[in-house]
């Protein structure tokens, strides 16, 4: 039976910690950090704030560092005197230094870990410490870092910041200077001191570079193409041997880059124990420093999460998950805070610009090039609003517009690629498939046609799009909140009485039962146990930390903790079994075990949930005794992929249509999980259902997550060299929502039906001149009230326009009829539709004194969020 559970030996790691980080935490936070160090002083004396921080120091203190990192005016110059009368002895023993034979140096990008500049050294009389290039002279043209490898004893790199002075010497002889600890120390002070500091004799080891090249970041028109996720985002390209005139070749040699060939961007993730790189970047955005409004700090991805778990989930800095969520609304304010209080109000677009900006800073830094030109994929129904919006924040940048391909369009073009690449299809024969994209927060479904025709000298490719359905409540999210509520229940009930709940405690029938149970009942059912269940586990492990404002800030920080810290394993968990086809067991513990083969250990550095007993709350640091099993997750998961499943295709299947589409495409990394070949085969059996499941590598980014960033990067390049001839159609998309407004006499008017088709979604209500206000209601297919929107009317801003100025602007969206009616003293406000907006416009049309006047336009989103349901609310 497949398991998870979490172990209770003891950590060998050991931590080391700086003062600047245990300033940032809560007098709470330090105190547990001497509970988990087994620090007896910290953990048995009434220490206050400031003993607690010196007791960790002493035990677990990590070394200042003493690197130059940070610009400082005039620090070079400084330092260019101090080598021209400091520098007096220089060292025997440089053999035992090993450098690079070649250096490629970009000032406007600097040297990174990555980079791969190792030098190796002996006998250690050299540890961490400030490396000087210099020229022939010893006339100084750089500052360097020398740092170490974590797992290799002599093994160092030399990096380098971006915003450090670099300059070039007419002499090609150059070298590295390498200082012991203390006289490293010393240029440090020198660099950064505004007061002379007393004379000191330097030693250094002089070691002379073969060659060192300073090079300029060329530009390049290849496009980088980036897949925006609400989870996790990636990016890549595809590199033609002339991407640029010189491509770094200390890259090629080290498979940084591969040319002609397809290349994406790594990003390390700092939360691992051992450096690992991954073809994935987390959509979490940290507000770091906001001091400087006009130079806010973030931090993304990995570097955010180190910070979130490094404060048990409790930072005062503003964090914010899923901003893909944002793209209908990405010009809202929101107040903005860091862990020293400053606080800044910013629009939503500047943080998504933040983010992408650093997905591109990332690429220039491995690709050593500057990119002009981005494809950024967006969802199928947003396309157009991605567009201007991305077009709007990043306006140093070509975003691609008429070339672009929406999401489910990438996925299928990679199909096609496919195809094409194997000769696997009939020529001109037109195909049909249905593509369900089951992203972090939402899930799509789209439909498409399309034929492969070898031409005289391309392939011809026509492809006719529509978008279907869609569940802006369902995403790899609610998997994972959905495999958290099971272990808050199991926990809750393990501390509470030592038993093991058992999932059919919690869904009480078979699991073969499900679907038929679903199609019956309907899926609330299913669950209804299991939420009454999770209701009563927040009694002993609260996670809904919103309701905790009003309490004492250590209290709501232990529930915030819970909340956050049961999120994590989750989505760890998740992984485990999904992503690791031999998985059977799980549990937590300090470290991987090979005990079993079918049981894996999920390492954690700590355990610390913080359970209520008679209103008060304990921490627990010790791993539970708790297995879970994939039996379990897959009965747990099963209802809701199902529901999913069955809303989208069960019109299709009734009304025959189903038959007609040959490929059903799973794509988004949550369709990893079987349950939706399972779920799809209720439909379909027979079908051919893409659905590549592999065992992946751990830390490997899920092909069906890579799917839609290959499928675009593979089309950018076939229309750059001119292998295809592509012709995309949208088909008018059905609005799946209803707006109506009430008349004078609470009489509903509907304005736009529901499953009309977009372009024929219009209607209007009429109001007085003087109507300040006039409400709209978006209700769905069901006839529920999703939202209310409020349009501000003031005829004072109206402008005089003709007829002919009327339809010239609005004359497909508005009947001349309906304006020729319009009675003196009376405005209609007119509703409708467009295709390439998922949404609604309102534009008020008034006559007074027999002469029409035209209000302003107002759009109106029909789902504020591209994602309804926030799981980080504090609510759940």
């Amino acid at each position: 039976m497949h398991s998870y559970k979490l172990k209770t030996k003891g950590n060998s790691y050991k931590r080391k910690y700086t003062r600047e980080e245990l300033m940032e935490m809560t007098t709470f936070q330090l105190r547990n950090i001497c509970f988990e160090e087994r620090i007896v002083k910290g953990v048995i004396s009434n220490l206050d704030r400031e003993s607690f921080i010196k007791t960790i120091l002493k035990y677990r203190g990590k070394e200042e560092s003493y690197l130059i990192e940070a610009y400082k005016e005039g620090g070079f110059e400084k330092l260019e005197e101090i080598l021209k009368s400091h520098l007096v002895s220089k060292l025997p023993d440089s053999e035992v230094i090993k450098i690079p034979a070649k250096i490629t140096l970009y000032p406007e990008i600097g040297i990174k870990k990555e980079d791969m500049y190792k030098v190796t050294i002996e006998k250690n009389i050299i540890t961490e410490s400030n490396v000087l290039l210099v020229s022939e002279g010893n006339d100084l043209c750089g500052i360097l870092n020398l740092i170490k490898d974590d797992n290799e004893e002599n093994l160092y790199y030399l990096v380098t910041e971006k915003n450090l002075k670099i300059k070039k010497s007419q002499n090609r002889n150059y070298s590295l200077l390498f200082f012991n600890k203390d006289d490293s120390e010393y240029i440090f002070s020198a660099y950064y001191s505004d007061l002379p500091l007393p004379p000191a004799n330097l030693e250094y080891y002089k070691l002379p570079l073969l060659e060192l090249e300073i090079k300029e970041l060329k530009e390049t028109n290849t496009v980088l193409a980036i897949d925006f996720g609400t989870s996790n985002t990636t990016a890549g390209l595809y590199l033609s041997g002339t991407y640029v005139a010189n491509p770094c070749y200390n890259d090629i040699l080290n498979d940084k880059i591969v040319l002609n060939d397809i290349n994406y961007v790594r990003f390390m993730d700092v939360t691992q124990k051992n450096e690992v790189w991954i073809e994935a970047l987390p959509t979490v955005v940290y507000v770091s420093d906001c001091e400087d409004p006009e130079n806010i700090k973030f931090c993304f991805g990995y570097q955010a999460q180190k910070i979130i778990r490094r404060n048990d989930y409790s930072c005062s800095g503003s964090l914010y998950q899923g901003i893909k969520r944002w793209g209908n609304d990405y010009s809202k304010i929101e107040e903005v805070y860091d862990s020293k209080g400053n606080s800044v109000r910013v629009q939503r677009g500047q943080i998504i610009r933040a983010y992408i900006k650093h997905i591109v800073d990332t690429a220039e830094h491995q690709f050593k090039c500057k990119f002009k030109n981005l494809h950024i994929s967006s969802p199928i129904k947003l396309k157009q609003q991605f567009i201007d919006m991305f077009k709007e924040i990043l306006p140093e940048y070509n975003i691609e517009t008429e070339d672009s391909l929406d999401e489910g369009i990438a996925v299928l073009y990679n199909t096609i690629a496919e195809q094409i690449q194997k000769n696997s299809f009939y020529n001109g024969e037109e195909y049909k498939a249905l593509i369900i994209d089951c992203g972090g927060g939402t899930t799509d479904l789209s439909s498409c046609a399309f034929s492969i025709e070898e031409g005289p000298i391309s392939y011809k490719i026509n492809i006719e799009t529509t978008y279907e359905n869609g569940d802006t409540n369902f995403g790899g999210n609610n998997i994972t909140y959905r495999i958290m509520q099971f272990m808050k229940i199991a926990f809750a009930n393990y501390y509470k009485t030592g038993k093991i709940v058992e999932i059919d405690e919690l869904i009480d029938f078979p699991e073969d039962d499900i679907f038929r149970y679903i199609d019956e009942a309907g899926v609330k059912k299913v669950y209804e146990n299991l939420e009454k269940r999770y209701e009563e586990a927040e009694n002993t492990i609260p996670t809904r930390f919103k309701e905790y404002e009003n309490r004492s800030r250590e209290e709501y920080e232990n529930v915030r903790n819970n909340f956050y810290f049961l999120w994590e394993i989750a989505e760890n968990m998740k992984k485990e079994f999904f992503k690791r086809t031999n998985v059977l067991r799980n549990k937590f513990g300090y470290f991987r075990s090979e005990e079993e083969r079918d049981l894996i250990i999920t390492p954690l550095n700590k355990w610390n949930v913080s359970i209520l007993e008679r209103d008060k709350f304990i921490n627990v640091y010790e791993f539970p005794d708790v297995i879970f099993n994939i039996k379990e997750i897959n009965k747990l998961l099963k209802g809701d992929i199902y529901e999913v499943v069955r809303k989208f295709l069960e019109d299709f299947y009734e009304n025959g249509k189903l038959q007609e589409y040959s490929i059903i495409k799973l794509t988004g990394q949550s369709c990893r999980i079987d349950i939706f070949k399972e779920a799809l085969k209720e439909f379909v059996p027979g079908k051919n259902i893409e659905f590549k499941q592999k065992k992946e590598e751990l830390y490997k980014v899920s092909e069906l997550k890579m799917s839609c960033l290959r499928g675009a990067i593979r089309y950018l390049n076939s229309r750059r060299r001119g292998d295809i001839e592509i012709n995309i159609k949208n088909q008018i998309p059905i609005v799946p929502y209803s707006v109506s407004a009430f008349t004078y006499t609470k009489e509903e008017k509907l304005l736009i039906y529901s499953l009309e088709k977009v372009n024929q979604a219009q209607g209007f209500i009429s109001r007085p001149l003087g109507a300040e206000e006039v409400e709209f209601y978006l209700k769905n297919a069901e006839e529920i009230l999703k939202h209310k929107y409020s349009y501000k009317n003031d005829f004072s801003e109206y402008e005089l326009v003709s007829e002919e100025d009327i339809r010239e602007s609005y004359g497909e969206e508005i009947y001349q009829e309906d304006i020729d009616t319009i009675i003196n003293g009376e405005i209609r406000f007119f509703v409708f539709a467009h295709e390439k907006s998922w949404g609604f416009y309102v534009v008020p049309i008034g006559r007074e004194k027999d002469q029409l006047y035209l209000g302003k336009k107002k759009y109106f989103a029909f789902e504020d969020d591209l994602s309804e349901l926030d799981f980080f609310d504090g609510l759940k």
